[in-house]
């Protein structure tokens, strides 16, 4: 693209007052903001004007006339609102509270987080060729200029070069109000919720991940590994403030590794959404089924492999016992994913953990053995698993074999029976 027009309406523009710009500067401004950023280039030339106003102490004017008669007008103009109403392809100015900070996973990012204010949160990105001042996470700001786009559907800030930011002296305390989780939607999110349930991580940077839920429904949220980063209690309910609300495959995640978080004292007696049903006949049993070592370092619970390797922790010599099912569960109609904890294995297999580990430890095929006999109790069986369904994998909080019923199986026979007589007599 061809910036010498916008060039030269700068340069005309600035030269009537005296000054002399530096015609490869302004070029590397505009071509960052219309094609790193994708703004437009009537905004791009607008923006990099009024910083040369602010460089040159001169009270920036209407922007020179281009092909459409000037570059002024409301089409694109930097708009004072609050953060709620933002939308993407907007230029906004607006006070706003540093509410989060987060640790930087390029070189090309100075700084990014969310920022607030009484509407609602926003995340935002600092670019490091910006050369913008650091914020500090709790402080108040005024935010001229910075350019709204989006990521994933969910609008996000972006700090550039021409963004200016000015720390307040204000101190004021931004409590959103929690959203029931049935309502939470893309973007930054606050909730009250309770820890339901944790997961084995799966992730070398994961902290934890699992369900929290309110008595509304439920959502999986993760933490991941920061300085002075702490797990949830299972059990416990919490407030979370300014969660990032993420999408995949139509289901909600809560990001809540920045957010502000605070025990509540109390209970969520009801939690109800996500429970599911599903019914039939196992035909699969995993590996990595039936007894299992765990990494007894505090927050850590891995899963070692058999030579009792931890892949943060590595060699546990004092590694900790767990059952557990992996496997497929037919229904005539499709194929469920299916993991099932200690207590459910125990129920549906007859086997208790302590006999588990007697047979690991004093016969000839270990743990392998464990797995075996626990294939042969359950697979084939019919039964009735009952969970909730998380990425395609249904987490087991009940199973029961399904038991044969002599009346109803003479009733199929019957009907059965009845069908080919009718076939016969029609033929």
């Amino acid at each position: 693209m061809d910036y010498s027009d916008a060039i030269d309406r700068i340069s005309r523009k600035y030269g009537k007052s005296g000054k002399e710009i530096d015609r490869q500067k302004v070029e590397s401004k505009l071509r960052r903001l219309v094609e790193e950023f994708g703004v437009q280039p009537v905004e791009a030339e607008r923006s990099v004007s009024n910083e040369l106003a602010r460089e040159f102490n001169i009270p920036p004017a209407a922007p020179a006339g281009g092909a459409n008669g000037g570059a002024g007008g409301s089409g694109g103009a930097t708009s004072e609102k609050s953060l709620a109403q933002a939308q993407p392809g907007e230029w906004l100015t607006f006070d706003g509270k540093v509410v989060s900070l987060a640790g930087s996973m390029s070189p090309s990012i100075a700084q990014s987080g969310i920022i607030a204010d009484e509407s609602g949160g926003i995340r935002f990105v600092v670019w490091a060729k910006a050369n913008a001042p650091l914020m500090k996470e709790g402080a108040w700001y005024h935010i001229e200029s910075a350019v709204v786009d989006e990521y994933k559907g969910i609008p996000n800030l972006k700090i550039h070069s021409g963004t200016t930011i000015k720390e307040l002296e204000k101190t004021d305390a931004l409590i959103p109000a929690p959203v029931p989780v049935k309502d939470l939607r893309p973007g930054i999110g606050s909730v009250r919720a309770k820890v339901i349930q944790e997961w084995e991580v799966t992730h070398d940077r994961m902290l934890q991940s699992g369900i929290i839920g309110d008595e509304t429904g439920t959502v999986k949220f993760v933490i991941w590994k920061e300085q002075g980063k702490q797990k949830l209690a299972v059990g416990s309910v919490y407030s979370i403030f300014y969660a990032q609300v993420d999408e995949f495959n139509e289901r909600l995640s809560l990001n809540i590794t920045g957010a502000t978080i605070m025990p509540e004292e109390g209970d969520i007696a009801t939690v109800t959404g996500g429970d599911g049903e599903v019914r039939g006949a196992i035909v699969h049993i995993a590996p990595g089924s039936g007894i299992i070592k765990r990494c007894p370092v505090e927050g850590c619970n891995r899963a070692l492999s058999r030579q009792n390797y931890c892949p943060i922790h590595e060699i546990q010599p004092n590694f900790v016992y767990d059952l557990r099912i992996k496997g497929w569960l037919d229904d005539g109609e499709k194929t469920h994913n299916l993991l099932l904890k200690r207590d459910v294995v125990e129920a549906l297999t007859g086997m208790t953990l302590d006999q588990a580990k007697e047979i690991a430890e004093n016969n000839p095929l270990g743990m392998d053995e464990v797995f075996l006999q626990m294939r042969d109790r359950v697979l084939g069986r019919y039964v009735v698993c009952k969970g909730r369904e998380i990425d395609n994998r249904l987490l087991v909080n009940s199973c029961e074999l399904q038991k044969f019923d002599s009346g109803e199986h003479a009733k199929l026979l019957n009907r059965a029976g009845e069908s080919m007589s009718n076939t016969g007599g029609a033929s």
